[in-house]
């Protein structure tokens, strides 16, 4: 089997057989094919595109790359849960102890952030101590003893993808739904659990800015899902502005606490509920999604969601303490108040722009090499639909860098849409695929 000949398939528009995608995933992985023909294939795929058949399959032969996570010694049906990514999203770190406290085993694979979209280990990392490393015996015996562990995604976990992913981000190949779908597939089918549930953005903070692209991207790994036997729901919700109000490290745990004690944003603490209710059901511990719904409702308002939360960061070597007093966790150096210049009702948050703001206050990385600031960051005083005065505050910059706090004041303005009135409506969530 030769490289060129799959290639020459592809480029002409040809399906490829489930020997030549193992072939090329294989060899390319142990570094025998050279990145120019693997970067010409991607290039194929992205314009001649692959069926379910051919994406299912390259998922797989990218999760048989590396580990396959054992969790058959973990008791119950495991559940995980994946975003696509977004401004302000710490769904994990709600989601994780509300379903978990329900005596479901919630293993997750996670990683650090990049460019204007968080990572949940850099949020978890705001607790001092707080560790990811750890043996896959460890991950285990965490999960069995209190159903919810978060790893950090070991390099041989689906390393082909790994490299597979470098490339095509050098390449202008990473915008095709069956090489997204299938890099997002494979390290969740890797990481071991029995049911997945996505929760795909769609909107100018998310990376699938149509709705109609979020459905196909959503769909597609669905598919995925059924093909490898993973119960899989995909949930398509709003990232056309930042999710809650707080963007940054420590004021997204911050967020994810009040959320837990029943003070959060509304349109986080609604999300969960969302995404918890079907990790619930395909876990088998309710009937319907009301009944899971009022379930997770009652581990808020009982407290037991937030005694799970102080357990599972004790059990990863981080201060729960924290959790009681977040007048613990690290301040930035300047609060600076983003006074509106005019006055009105928000019609726009342009959310990528914002989350790349945060960015470059520090609380993002532009390169995988940056160093976070888990202090700074944004937190958000109007949203879309609110009204506002002239001068009245409309966010907040926390910063430690005055020169970075006021160039952050001016952005965050002009990414501000504020207009006599507000007709539209956008939903929370757009849809569910089953």
């Amino acid at each position: 089997m030769r490289m060129y000949d799959i290639i020459l398939k592809k480029r002409n528009g040809k399906e490829l057989t489930t020997e030549e995608i193992n072939f090329f995933i294989e060899n390319y992985t142990k570094g025998n094919i050279p990145d120019y023909q693997a970067s010409a294939l991607t290039m194929a795929i992205y314009f001649q595109k692959m069926n379910k058949r051919e994406t299912a399959d390259l998922t797989m032969a990218m999760a048989n790359s590396g580990d396959i996570l054992n969790l058959d010694s973990i008791e119950g049906i495991k559940v995980d849960k994946h975003s696509t990514g977004g401004v302000g999203d710490t769904t994990t770190l709600v989601l994780g102890p509300m379903v978990a406290s329900l005596g479901i085993p919630v293993a997750k694979m996670s990683g650090r952030g990049l460019g204007h979209t968080g990572g949940t280990i850099d949020k978890l990392e705001s607790f001092k101590g707080f560790s990811v490393e750890m043996s896959e015996e460890k991950f285990v015996e965490n999960v069995n003893k209190i159903k919810l562990v978060v790893g950090g995604q070991t390099g041989n976990l689906a390393p082909a993808d790994k490299k597979l992913y470098a490339l095509r981000d050098v390449t202008a190949t990473v915008d095709n739904v069956s090489l997204i779908a299938s890099s997002i597939m494979s390290k969740k089918i890797a990481a071991g659990a029995d049911c997945i549930v996505l929760d795909v953005k769609v909107g100018e903070g998310a990376f699938m800015k149509s709705k109609e692209a979020a459905f196909e991207l959503a769909e597609e790994m669905v598919e995925i899902g059924k093909k490898v036997n993973r119960n899989t729901v995909a949930i398509i919700s709003d990232m056309d502005q930042p999710l809650g109000f707080g963007i940054g490290n420590v004021l997204e745990v911050k967020e994810a606490i009040d959320t837990l004690k029943g003070k959060g944003p509304k349109d986080l603490y609604e999300l969960c509920l969302t995404l918890g209710s079907h990790m619930v059901v395909l876990a088998g511990k309710a009937k319907n999604i009301e009944e899971a719904r009022a379930m997770l409702i009652h581990t808020v308002e009982s407290g037991s969601a937030l005694l799970k939360l102080k357990e599972f960061v004790a059990a990863q070597g981080g201060n729960p303490s924290y959790i009681d007093n977040p007048e613990k966790f690290s301040k930035a150096q300047y609060i600076i108040p983003v006074n509106s210049n005019k006055e009105g009702f928000i019609t726009k948050i342009h959310a990528e722009k914002v989350g790349i703001v945060a960015m470059e206050l520090g609380a993002g990385r532009a390169t995988k090499e940056d160093i976070i600031d888990l202090s700074v960051g944004i937190v958000l005083n109007k949203k879309r639909g609110d009204k506002v005065l002239k001068g009245e505050p409309i966010a907040y910059v926390h910063a430690n860098n005055m020169e970075k706090a006021e160039k952050a004041v001016k952005d965050i303005l002009n990414n501000y849409v504020i207009a006599d009135e507000y007709k539209e409506t956008i939903p929370l969530i757009y849809g569910i695929v089953k």
